[in-house]
């Protein structure tokens, strides 16, 4: 398996990646499929740092991962919030492990000395890995958003990347 940086050929198989995790209900609080006008937008109009990268496996995306922006002050210019999606068939296989370790060394190239990630409280999988890699519970925002007409718990999680 490769790990590389995103492309405009990855958009089609990181949009249905990322549809998969709408569809599955267990990473991200979005209800709508998106288009891959839209996930070209949201490639092409972000800043070189914050890095998108693709896991490839006989020419096909098997996984993605990102980097994003925590906030537009100055002074979180360090912190990145991370994005990892799986497809479905291979969850659960040790390649969130793989895009994970990739992307801190992406946001340590690019001067983020600390990761955040946001998860919901039920995703077990998940947090496993993110436990597993160093990442600590920081707490959870009890009924943060919606999810199918529900309010969901989301737990944020945070990591300190050593800047070599």
């Amino acid at each position: 398996m490769e790990i590389r940086r995103a492309t405009e050929q990855d958009i089609q198989e990181i949009t249905n990646i990322y549809n998969e995790g709408i569809e599955d209900r267990i990473a991200t609080l979005e209800t709508e499929i998106k288009t891959d006008k839209y996930v070209m937008e949201w490639l092409f109009q972000r800043e070189k740092r914050y890095s998108v990268i693709v896991m490839e496996e006989n020419s096909h995306i098997v996984g993605w991962a990102s980097i994003n922006p925590y906030s537009h002050r100055c002074a979180y210019r360090g912190v990145g919030e991370l994005s990892i999606y799986i497809k479905r068939e291979y969850r659960g296989k040790g390649l969130g492990q793989k895009l994970l370790l990739a992307l801190e060394k992406t946001g340590q190239q690019n001067e983020f000395y600390k990761f955040v990630l946001f998860t919901f409280s039920f995703n077990n999988l998940g947090q496993g890995l993110y436990r597993k890699m160093g990442y600590r519970e920081v707490g959870v925002f009890e009924k943060q958003g919606v999810m199918d007409g529900e309010h969901v718990d989301v737990m944020i999680m945070e990591k300190l990347l050593s800047l070599e």
